[in-house]
């Protein structure tokens, strides 16, 4: 069984440019979750009544070709690289609030941008992600501990989140000392 920080034993150096596959052994992992999770967040949004179209579904397709977060213009540029025509920013930003929504991505408020999520989280289950600041992967966690202590928290406190996302910037197991 993999310990954590294992996927980090790898070279980090220009993943956008490169085959995760020979590059990142985590975005290899990422990438060969997609078609599973492509078919698994279309029998979703099915069972949901919506719809995953075209675009939504090669947006999500571009999430996960990395484990790094994309911005919008990031991903325009992805799909702008297969057909050679740029979408507009207001679409991949709707096609975002429609995935987050379902919850097949994530945005990650400090870095404004997006990231695929195969977990399909429940609105108030809390999600962590650890982004490294050195080679801008991010590797996203639960915790039922962390998230038990979080709800007494805010109870205690009467507040009600409507969001239970929690961000830690730092250095991942492969870029660390």
């Amino acid at each position: 069984m993999a310990r954590p920080g294992d996927h980090h034993k790898h070279d980090h150096t220009d993943q956008m440019a490169c085959d995760p596959v020979e590059v990142c052994a985590h975005a290899h992992d990422h990438a060969a979750r997609a078609p599973l999770a492509l078919e698994q967040a279309g029998a979703l949004c099915k069972a949901r009544g919506e719809r995953l179209t075209p675009i939504r579904q090669r947006v999500l397709a571009a999430l996960y070709s990395t484990h790094k977060p994309l911005s919008a213009y990031e991903v325009i540029e992805a799909l702008a690289a297969e057909t050679d025509k740029k979408l507009a920013p207001v679409t991949i930003y709707r096609t975002m609030d429609f995935l987050i929504a379902q919850g097949l991505a994530h945005r990650l408020e400090s870095r404004n941008a997006f990231i695929a999520c195969p977990a399909h989280h429940a609105p108030d289950e809390l999600v962590v992600f650890m982004i490294c600041e050195s080679c801008g992967g991010v590797d996203e966690v639960g915790s039922d501990r962390l998230g038990q202590a979080l709800q007494e928290l805010t109870r205690q406190h009467g507040f009600k989140p409507q969001l239970r996302i929690i961000e830690l910037a730092g250095t991942c197991a492969h870029c660390g000392p």
